[in-house]
Formats: C-alpha cells, structure tokens, sequence
C-alpha cells in the first residue's frame, strides 16, 4: 500500500500543496469532486500526481483545476492520448459555486487548491480561499515555526 497519511473518516491523501499554505492566508476551504478520466484515476492511485504549478479557476460560473499534472501510466490504454496537464473541473454545488464566485470577484480573494485525497474511493480535492501574505507575514510564520519546533525539543529534553 505505501506510507499514505491516514486521515479521519477514510481519507487516504494522495497529494499535497504545501506551498500553498506558505504563500497564501487560507480562509475557508471547500471538498470538491473532479471530473476524471480512467486512466488518470489510476496513475492517482499510483500518486503520480504533481500539484506544485496548480491553482483553480472560475470560468462561466463553473470552477477548474488548471495545472495539476497527472503522469500516465506505462500501462494506460493504448487508444487513449493522455493529455497529463490538461483542465479538469471541479464538482461543486450551486451554494459554493455562488460564494467562491463572490469572494472572488468582489473581495479579492484567490481559489488555491490544498491537498488531493480519496473519500469513500472517490478522488477529492479540498481548495481553499485564500489571500496573498506579504514577505513580513512569511518571516513571522517561519519564526513562529521554529519557535514550535525549539519549545518541542526543549520540552522533549526535560
């Protein structure tokens, strides 16, 4: 099986945007469904899946995941042409679509994908609203991070 991270309720991730979390305050995050072809569910159960380019969009009132490349697999079908980085959209409901659309357009927010899982064998990718940090704002998280991890070792020591 691998090392998959177990997460609550049958969640297995499969991949991760760490940057994400780094560059951007994330506000609120919504679940969203892809629509995926067959090879590619496959190549996700292999992880063969790189979100580091990714970020989503809202076009026509409906929401994309652009960037995201999905490898295929050597076995994949022989009269498919994979196309690894192609747009996939994401299933949301009306009620999401409308706030993230609002968000966006009238308060300045951006729509960053966060992690990749699986949710009861569905593929699931959580995205979060988010706002841009300034470079004083990724000094003071890094400062608060190695501030944790010395409290830890020290606390570990004692």
């Amino acid at each position: 099986m691998g090392k998959a991270k177990k997460k609550p309720g049958n969640e297995r991730l499969i991949a991760e945007n760490r940057r994400a979390r780094y560059d951007y305050f994330i506000e609120k995050d919504f679940e969203a469904g892809l629509c995926l072809e067959g090879w590619e569910v496959k190549s996700l159960r292999a992880k063969n899946v790189s979100m580091n380019e990714a970020y989503a969009i809202i076009q026509n009132g409906e929401a994309f995941l652009v960037g995201a490349t999905i490898t295929p697999l050597k076995t994949a079908s022989t009269h498919i042409s994979p196309e690894p980085g192609r747009a996939r959209k994401l299933l949301l409901n009306r009620r999401e679509l409308d706030v993230l659309i609002g968000n966006i357009e009238r308060k300045g927010f951006t729509l960053v994908p966060l992690e990749l899982h699986w949710t009861r064998g569905r593929a699931k990718l959580q995205v979060g609203l988010a706002k841009g940090k300034k470079q004083h704002d990724k000094r003071a998280s890094d400062k608060d991070r190695d501030w944790n991890r010395q409290k830890a070792r020290i606390l570990k020591n004692r």
